[in-house]
């Protein structure tokens, strides 16, 4: 009999909700549907990558997990608050448990790094100012730019510029860390040093952590899933060696980088040149 009641105690546990729970997401420009119906929940901890080809989808998912859009329809929640409903107040101290580090490093150009780096913490805390120097400098610290704090934006290298974001983006310790295109136009050593970094947030800061990249070679390094969209469309989540094992064509020309045959009728065609299609 006491066998039988340990079998059930599990069934009573409830699994920890997902950091990132997406359902029914679609999103619309004018009459042109952008996304269909995304399903998606992502775990604390866990490294996500989405991945897609040019008009995949990818970047407009993005802007909505930071809360940039509104979606037609669908429910978007972080940390447990639905931010496609949710109103400015209540969706404050969500973006408090958020970082976003984007592709092109948004710093500002009139500002030191240090002071780029003190943002948010002006924003969203009544810190004095010594000590919003002190935390600015430890994360400076964690992202290799100790010593960089009193340089212009103007004269970091790309790889410091990026690195620079990613210090200003953790600055508060975030629960959800977002990257936009971490490695783009960096060279491999540089890159490889990016996706070092974001693994050691991951571990050292138990941060889930969700990246945005065309990078091959760095997915397969830093996810722990990956998910694939397709014009619009969720084609595939699962673990990088999945998707290498995956026999979709469609996934298996991404990560070839061959070029998809695009037949059009001769209808659509002519329906396209006129603007009816």
């Amino acid at each position: 009999m006491a066998a039988t009641a340990q079998t059930l105690t599990p069934s009573t546990e409830r699994a920890p909700d997902p950091v990132i729970d997406i359902k029914g997401l679609q999103t619309h420009y004018g009459s042109r549907q952008i996304l269909h119906d995304i399903d998606l929940a992502i775990e604390a901890r866990e490294i996500m990558v989405i991945m897609g080809g040019s008009g995949s989808g990818k970047s407009t998912l993005l802007r909505h997990l930071v809360g940039l859009e509104t979606p037609t329809a669908g429910q978007i929640s972080l940390l447990g608050v639905d931010i496609a409903r949710a109103s400015a107040m209540e969706i404050l101290p969500v973006r408090r448990k958020i970082g976003v580090a984007f592709q092109g490093g948004a710093l500002f150009s009139s500002m030191t790094v240090l002071e780029n780096i003190m943002l948010p913490l002006y924003e969203h805390t009544k810190l004095d100012r010594k000590t919003m120097e002190i935390m600015a400098r430890l994360k400076l610290e964690v992202v290799g730019l100790a010593g960089f704090d009193n340089l212009m934006p103007s004269e970091l290298s790309g790889g410091m510029m990026k690195r620079a974001a990613v210090a200003r983006a953790i600055v508060m310790d975030p629960d959800l860390l977002f990257f936009d295109e971490p490695s783009a136009g960096l060279d491999p050593v540089v890159s490889s040093a990016l996706d070092d970094l974001i693994l050691l947030l991951r571990d050292a800061m138990n941060m889930s952590i969700v990246v945005v990249t065309h990078e091959l070679e760095s997915a397969f390094k830093i996810a722990d899933r990956i998910t694939i969209l397709d014009r619009g469309h969720l084609l595939f989540v699962g673990t990088p060696e999945a998707v290498r094992r995956s026999d979709n064509e469609r996934i298996q020309n991404l990560l070839s980088r061959r070029a998809e045959e695009n037949d059009v009728d001769a209808e659509t065609y002519l329906k396209r040149l006129t603007g009816e299609d």
